[in-house]
């Protein structure tokens, strides 16, 4: 059954320029698939709109941070939500905003003048995001009501192409966007793809990205699982594994051992980190297309056991 949570809007606030603090305003005007008019951050991109609790905003003044309001770079301060508890996915309504949760945190690439100030800032730990579903006005005093995703909703994939040569723009990708497709049609939501060079800290810090912030149910990688010293990719996704699951991998190599003896060579891995199941595929299109007709039929239930909406793996 759906869970529904309900808060109060206790600012709106906007910021013209990238990079600058948010004020307070009296309104503030959503546009469908877009953000929020006059913001710096407006665009068909997933971080729309930020939200954060007011809560946090005041028990961080209690420890002396002295934060004025927009100061976190919040386009919207709530009060009675505990928005990092949330699920990426959950639905927002307000009058007529309907706004879809995205992301929960973010990665701090320059830090703000609170930080410099404080040496801390909440923004990247508390803070949320999510696109604009159904465009409206929001101002002070409206309640926002939150609805958790149901159990049985499409799960979320996320695809990642590693490659030198595809990254620098020497070489176009197909196995991505062909994984992609692969795993639309067999119903998943695609929230992303990424194209990666073969570097094994910018791996991690994708993958961590994508399961935490983005909380993907699925990433696919694709290229960086062969004998190359550049080929990096089984290393990246054990760094961040938080438990092995081996028989993912060893499967696809078993299967794929029947088509060509090269399969052998391939040194890809399937892990899990916390609710996210992470497997990795060789980097040619008809390789990623072998592979996911082999694993996708079975993958399904694992990552609704995973999510816990699924139970009994056990054959009757």
């Amino acid at each position: 059954m759906e869970a529904s949570i309900r808060g109060i809007i206790k600012a709106v606030c906007i910021s013209e320029k990238k990079g600058t603090e948010k004020h307070p305003v009296n309104e503030i005007v959503l546009k469908e698939n877009f953000g929020i008019e006059g913001d710096a951050h407006a665009g068909k991109w997933h971080r729309q709109v930020s939200l954060l609790s007011a809560e946090k905003v005041d028990e961080f003044n209690a420890r002396g941070g002295d934060a004025a309001i927009g100061a976190f770079g919040e386009n919207i301060l709530v009060s009675g939500i505990d928005f990092k508890k949330l699920l990426v996915g959950s639905i927002m309504r307000s009058g007529e905003v309907v706004m879809k949760l995205t992301q929960i945190g973010k990665e701090c690439h320059s830090h703000c003048t609170i930080f410099a100030r404080v040496g801390d800032c909440i923004m990247p730990r508390e803070g949320v995001f999510a696109t604009v579903e159904h465009g409206g006005v929001l101002r002070s005093g409206m309640e926002l009501e939150v609805t958790l995703p149901a159990a049985d909703a499409p799960l979320r994939a996320a695809v990642m192409t590693l490659s030198d040569k595809g990254a620098a723009g020497e070489r176009v990708d197909t196995s991505g966007p062909r994984a992609a497709e692969l795993l639309a049609e067999a119903g998943y939501e695609i929230v992303e793809q990424v194209l990666l060079p073969d570097a094994q800290k910018k791996i991690e810090r994708e993958l961590m990205r994508l399961a935490d912030s983005r909380q993907v149910d699925l990433i696919i990688t694709t290229g960086g699982t062969g004998l190359s010293l550049r080929d990096v990719t089984p290393e990246a996704t054990m760094a961040v594994a938080t438990r092995n699951v081996p028989g993912i991998a060893e499967t696809i190599r078993a299967e794929s051992l029947k088509i060509t003896r090269r399969a052998m060579l391939s040194r890809g891995v399937s892990v899990v980190r916390g609710q996210t199941l992470i497997v990795n595929l060789p980097g040619s299109t008809k390789a990623v297309e072998e592979a996911l007709a082999i694993v996708l039929p079975q993958l399904e239930h694992g990552l609704r056991i995973l999510k816990g909406s699924a139970h009994d793996c056990a054959r009757k």
